[in-house]
């Protein structure tokens, strides 16, 4: 019998992150559907293409391109491609797509408050002006449309998009009613789990609760029978529940060592993370206030502590009532 899996290619190209290689995924059919567009690098292009011939397609023929969300690893092939028609993503997409003039204005101001208020120093904050340099990874193309939940992809009705939020607010994944396949992008991945990442509110003025929103994303799952996912990065797999299980108890249990410090000590946000990640918390920064803040926001949802601004500054403190 025939399977969606049947007409979904698999091509692995590489990385300069510590992620790794990144899975791009070809759907054949019409239109030729590429969904996610790897690193931007030479290296990764001609990966993409020699993997490509084996399934006798070439780069001319990809006419559509979707993507699961809009970080650098899932997006840079985008402007090798020559024949795409129509270019796919989350609406969230749009603002780190087209950066306009302000984006780069609005990302630094939002992050340079943002970060002195949960206790960043100023010397660490003073490398946010390196941020508009690090746009250059990214790709120059433009996005013709948009996808949300419960749409198809267009030509290939049997991809349903279901939103996916927390890794990214851009995030959506495609779901295969008929055989229960997922391509998952960075939502659920097997062998780790992946950051949820504080984000500018380029749409409203609140900035969303990744951690939260990724914890439901999750739940969310359980509606759907999906029996394999194709990630992002590393392995397939088919024990998709069991995972989804381990990676909300993996952030119940960090949440409890956030507790735990916070009793010891009220602290703010920084310091938090320096005792969480002593290791990695000054080179990266960006990534272990992501965590560290969503843990804070899943705790203080949760009734479990309560915070108090001082100078300026966010102070976590333990509820009486938990």
């Amino acid at each position: 019998m025939k399977t969606i899996k049947d007409s979904l290619y698999t091509i692995t190209v590489p990385t300069p992150y510590a992620v790794g290689d990144v899975h791009l995924y070809v759907l054949k059919g019409e239109p030729i559907t590429l969904i996610d567009a790897g690193v931007r690098s030479d290296e990764a292009w001609e990966a993409f293409k020699n993997q490509l011939a084996v399934y006798n397609l070439r780069p001319e023929d990809i006419r559509q391109v979707v993507l699961t969300h809009h970080h650098p690893d899932h997006v840079g092939l985008v402007e090798y491609l020559p024949n795409v028609k129509q270019c796919l993503a989350h609406r969230a997409a749009f603002p780190w797509i087209d950066r306009d003039d302000r984006f780069s204005s609005r990302y630094v101001s939002f992050f340079e408050e943002f970060y002195r208020k949960n206790g960043v120093p100023e010397s660490l904050i003073d490398k946010l002006g390196e941020a508009p340099e690090k746009l250059k990874e990214f790709p120059v193309f433009t996005l013709t449309g948009t996808l949300k939940e419960g749409e198809t992809i267009p030509g290939h009705s049997d991809w349903e998009v279901i939103e996916t939020p927390g890794h990214a607010q851009s995030h959506i994944s495609l779901f295969s009613k008929e055989d229960g396949v997922m391509i998952g992008g960075d939502h659920l991945l097997y062998h780790i789990s992946p950051n949820p990442i504080i984000e500018p509110p380029f749409h409203g003025n609140e900035r969303a609760r990744p951690l939260i929103q990724y914890r439901d994303s999750l739940k969310k799952l359980f509606r759907y029978n999906v029996k394999e996912v194709m990630p992002g990065h590393g392995p397939r797999f088919n024990n998709v529940e069991e995972i989804i299980g381990k990676r909300l108890s993996q952030q119940e249990e960090r949440a409890d060592k956030v507790y735990s410090i916070i009793e010891e000590q009220p602290s703010h946000s920084f310091d938090i993370s320096r005792k969480l990640f002593p290791r990695q918390y000054k080179k990266q920064y960006p990534l272990t206030m992501s965590e560290t803040v969503g843990q804070l926001d899943f705790l203080e949802e949760r009734g479990k502590i309560y915070r108090e601004s001082s100078k300026g500054v966010d102070f976590y403190f333990i509820s009486e009532k938990s």
